[in-house]
């Protein structure tokens, strides 16, 4: 579970987040969804405890993320929009990297069905450098669940992804979800979260203005012929197109 209360990020006399509280059950899938610079990717960095918030509580999987980090990271992962890898070990040395930092036993085990999941199992033995962009999304999000987090926050997973990438990837966002997961998505494909979310928190300028499930937030803001049309309700919520 993911639960912050009066969550707040400020960078001198901006707030870049106001007051935000959220709470997600395993086996949801929150939808992030706001305006460029309403503040998505710095939630998604103070929950994961990669930046401090400047108040509230934020607890991760039962854990106190100020009080136990390190509890409090071991059960989450954090996929950013752009995978950040080590130049000089290859695809099969990553898995061997993150399993030996999180205590993973027989990690091959494990590691092999993320290869063939993400398809990239023939590129075992390469470098980054060998790599296509969306071959090292791959690569990052195999290692990001290599421990069986718990708890997961993606930040635009599907960039430099094929169509046929895209799909196993939310399927595989989709299937987690379902084995139990908690899981917070940003993404500027609204389609995306209409896909795969079962709740939706839109922010603007740092601030929340709905949540709740897709059909409840399409029911506030009047979604034509009473669907779930996130992209309308985008723009009721926000009042603009850009996001």
């Amino acid at each position: 579970m993911i639960e912050a209360s009066q969550l707040a990020k400020n960078y001198g006399s901006f707030s870049a987040v106001k007051d935000l509280s959220l709470t997600v059950r395993p086996g949801e899938v929150l939808g992030l969804v706001g305006p460029n610079g309403a503040g998505k990717t710095t939630t998604l960095r103070c929950l994961a405890g990669i930046i401090p918030a400047t108040r509230g509580s934020i607890r991760v999987a039962g854990h106190d993320l100020a009080a136990d980090p390190v509890a409090a990271k071991r059960a989450l992962a954090f996929f950013p929009d752009e995978p950040r890898l080590f130049d000089y070990l290859t695809v099969r040395q990553h898995l061997a990297f993150v399993a030996r930092i999180y205590g993973v036993r027989d990690h091959e085990a494990l590691a092999q069905p993320l290869l063939d999941e993400f398809e990239i199992a023939d590129k075992a033995d390469q470098l980054p450098g060998e790599l296509s962009r969306g071959m090292k999304q791959k690569l990052a999000i195999a290692c990001g669940l290599l421990h069986g987090p718990a708890v997961m926050f993606f930040d635009e997973p599907l960039t430099g992804l094929d169509p046929l990438g895209i799909r196993r990837m939310k399927n595989s966002i989709i299937a987690r979800a379902r084995a139990g997961a908690a899981i917070v998505l940003s993404s500027h494909l609204l389609h995306l979260l209409e896909e795969v979310c079962t709740h939706v928190l839109i922010l603007k300028r740092g601030e929340k203005i709905a949540d709740g499930t897709l059909a409840e937030v399409a029911a506030r803001f009047g979604s034509a012929e009473g669907g779930v049309n996130l992209e309308e309700v985008f723009i009721r919520a926000t009042g603009g197109t850009e996001h």
